[in-house]
């Protein structure tokens, strides 16, 4: 009875890295979407996110299941609540891929991204598709030291984000306040996808450790 109760919640583990890898390629396409001017991807993106949110309520069922059934012992306990963390903040990351791709569409055919910040954003979402990989094959693996570096490349996403005001609240700025806004947007949901890939890491962190991370550079909510 213990071993498939082990068994049931190592599936859902499984299936939540599966989750990682299907936020990381909405994460992708949205970014493509909105560099390329690419309205047929950006619809897949939009599409695709109710995907990921059934996803979320299969796996978040299956959890308060694990929970209901029996008594988990301490490291049970922390995955199961760990993973429900986790699977709220995939969600989230799927709610935000969708939200880039919703202001490709609006802007299409014309580029949402003015000339001047698409190296800024292509390296702003390099780093957050990257950040969403680590964060799941950290879990993948149970790797402290994977998930650890997060807080690093969480400092790389917030320095992108400050160029992107210097540049839009510089004298030199051309372009329409519409496109600031714009901007200011898009490079706030980079950044969100980045906080959440730190508070999943967090999470696995906890599950292998029994402790959160602390420091600064840690974001926790």
């Amino acid at each position: 009875m213990r071993d498939n109760y082990r068994e049931s919640l190592e599936s859902v583990v499984t299936d939540l890295v599966d989750l990682t890898s299907l936020v990381q390629s909405a994460v992708q396409d949205a970014t493509q979407a909105l560099l390329e001017a690419d309205l047929a991807t950006a619809e897949k993106v939009i599409s695709a996110d109710s995907q990921i949110d059934q996803r979320h309520d299969d796996l978040e069922a299956r959890c308060f299941s694990l929970l209901a059934r029996q008594a988990p012992v301490a490291g049970e306990l922390r995955t199961i609540v760990a993973a429900l963390r986790m699977i709220a903040d995939l969600a989230r990351m799927g709610d935000l891929a969708a939200h880039i791709s919703k202001i490709a569409r609006l802007r299409y055919p014309e580029h949402a991204v003015p000339e001047p910040l698409v190296a800024n954003f292509t390296l702003m979402a390099r780093v957050a598709e990257e950040m969403v990989t680590t964060a799941g094959r950290a879990l993948s693996e149970r790797n402290a030291h994977d998930a650890g570096k997060l807080a690093e490349s969480d400092e790389e996403m917030d320095e992108l984000r400050k160029s992107q005001f210097r540049v839009i609240l510089s004298d030199d700025w051309k372009h329409s306040v519409e496109a600031a806004v714009d901007v200011a947007l898009l490079g706030r949901y980079y950044e969100r996808i980045a906080d959440h890939a730190v508070i999943m890491a967090a999470r696995v962190i906890y599950v292998i450790t029994g402790l959160l991370p602390e420091g600064e550079n840690w974001t926790l909510a």
